[in-house]
């Protein structure tokens, strides 16, 4: 959805993202459900960004999401430098317990998408623990891979049949982005959701940190710290160049996004109805 004066974005190399907090986040999506609309929604930081930097289809899945919230400090502190003085932090972990905490959305059903064997089950079973009138109508566990033809017409069947409301989908960024963007328009759903790492969040398998250390923006550092073998070439290489980008563009000594032919506006999905 494009940014309006009422929903206003930070510009963070060329992606989008919206200056909003979590709870005009929620209405957003509220409306979205009452409207009978469709659209998807991406929890951008740092590592997106920067991937949309260099590949079209993760810029372009950026620009035509429903929203683009600000998952990572960074992007909060480059949006209250641009004015937006109200953003604050949207995390998928967040944004997930909070639509299925709160009672408006208690009638909606859940589909879940992604993790590692047995991950999604145990979600399953530790979200209808901890909030009982939640409706999670089936789960996938996807390959670590794109789907084959067979398992895509075997997911775009079961979601024509089950119809949920909304598709949570953890297959990490940029992965899911991409994703989400291809299969909105084959799917009976009325939101899609990036969420990452949040269903392992849930089920204890990362664990969370001080709320004073995502404040200062030390998260990744967590992160880090909990799976080093994994995660530090892409701190390595990801950190440095968003400071060395965002520094240019603070300063107005370069348009982004870089890669020339990706600038493009933001899709309107709102018109989009739940198809039969």
């Amino acid at each position: 959805m494009k940014p309006t004066a009422l929903r206003p974005a930070a510009d963070v190399l060329g992606v989008k993202v919206d200056a909003i907090d979590i709870d005009r986040a929620l209405a957003h999506i509220s409306s979205v459900l009452q409207g009978n609309r469709k659209g998807y929604v991406c929890l951008a930081g740092v590592h997106g960004v920067m991937e949309a930097q260099n590949s079209r289809d993760v810029f372009d899945a950026y620009i035509q999401s429903e929203m683009t919230l600000p998952d990572g400090m960074p992007l909060v502190w480059v949006g209250h430098k641009q004015g937006h003085s109200s953003m604050q932090r949207v995390t998928g972990p967040d944004l997930m317990r909070e639509v299925f905490r709160r009672k408006e959305f208690a009638a909606v059903t859940h589909y879940l998408y992604g993790g590692q064997p047995g991950v999604v089950e145990e979600l399953r079973d530790t979200l209808k623990a901890q909030f009982p009138w939640i409706r999670i109508v089936g789960t996938y566990t996807p390959p670590f891979r794109d789907l084959s033809s067979s398992e895509e017409e075997q997911f775009i069947a079961a979601i024509h049949e089950l119809k949920p409301d909304m598709i949570w989908i953890g297959i990490s960024c940029p992965r899911q982005e991409v994703f989400m963007a291809r299969y909105l328009p084959l799917l009976q759903t009325h939101l899609m959701f990036g969420v990452g790492a949040a269903f392992d969040y849930h089920t204890g398998r990362i664990r969370d940190c001080a709320e004073w250390i995502k404040r200062a923006g030390l998260q990744w550092m967590h992160r880090l710290m909990q799976d080093p073998r994994r995660l530090w070439k892409r701190y390595l290489r990801v950190n440095p160049a968003f400071i060395w980008h965002i520094s240019w563009q603070y300063m107005g000594l370069r348009q982004y996004p870089v890669k020339q032919g990706l600038r493009m506006q933001r899709r309107q999905r709102s018109t989009e109805n739940v198809g039969g």
